[in-house]
């Protein structure tokens, strides 16, 4: 059974699967534009690596994860709260950890030069949540908008903060940014939600080269069919993170006419 929504699939958007997705769909992306590209251009997909403790907020929505803090009242001479004494079996705690994330992002390269043309970015929660992962990101997308490479920005996230623009009056679930090097500070922003078509887009290179059109949906479509997702998501279910009254109606359509559940 393929996706049986026109454009974004809001049960992809759930944490067990969404690392998965991103992952699949940078290397559908990566695959469909090589042969494109060539032989004057190569995608590599590369991988930003930063740490931060295991108390940050970044955490929330990753499974299996509980922190806890412990906080300690001790007696003093001003207090007239009693304070149990401790028990005498040693208590279960944890450990600050230092923990480690990636997120995959695609460069398109001259193989001439090796130079950057463009960049790629599939925004991953962590980008959108107050914190370093979002600092992180910023600060790269600053750096890339300093700069004459071109930026395609993919938010398929309907949760966090979108990344800033000026000029935007529309709210839209979905976005999909193009940031053209030698046009800024103009971009061309693609906006959609539940019920619309996902936009195709041209990937950005440089002036006189024939520029390919990036079909996101169909890509999408691709990675849904290869993960063989429809026999793990459970469409009597509502999808998470929750939709609005008008997206649920939307919702309740499509699965109606394109699913046996």
């Amino acid at each position: 059974m393929p996706s049986p929504f026109p454009g974004m699939n809001p049960y992809l958007e759930n944490p067990e699967i969404l690392p998965e997705v991103h992952n699949r769909l940078i290397v559908a992306i990566s695959d469909s534009l090589v042969p494109q590209l060539l032989p004057k251009y190569r995608v590599a997909i590369e991988k930003r690596v930063y740490q931060m403790n295991s108390d940050n907020s970044l955490l929330v929505g990753i499974p299996n994860v509980t922190v806890q803090k412990i906080t300690n009242q001790l007696n003093s001479p001003t207090s007239n709260v009693a304070v149990a004494a401790p028990p005498v079996t040693p208590l279960k705690v944890r450990m600050p950890m230092l923990m480690e994330f990636r997120e995959a992002y695609l460069e398109v390269r001259e193989i001439a030069t090796q130079k950057v043309i463009t960049v790629i970015e599939l925004l991953s929660p962590k980008n959108k949540r107050p914190g370093e992962g979002r600092e992180a990101y910023l600060n790269k997308r600053q750096k890339i908008l300093s700069s004459s490479t071109h930026l395609v920005e993919i938010d398929l996230l309907r949760t966090g903060e979108a990344m800033p623009v000026f000029g935007n009056d529309f709210t839209a679930n979905y976005r999909i940014l193009v940031s053209r090097g030698n046009c800024r500070p103009e971009a061309d922003l693609y906006l959609f939600n539940l019920p619309n078509p996902i936009p195709t887009f041209p990937l950005p290179l440089q002036i006189g080269d024939t520029e390919p059109v990036v079909d996101l949906k169909n890509l999408l479509d691709g990675v849904y069919d290869r993960a063989a997702y429809n026999y793990i998501i459970d469409y009597t279910k509502q999808p998470y993170p929750p939709l609005s009254e008008t997206e649920t109606t939307c919702l309740e359509t499509y699965l109606t006419e394109n699913t046996h559940q």
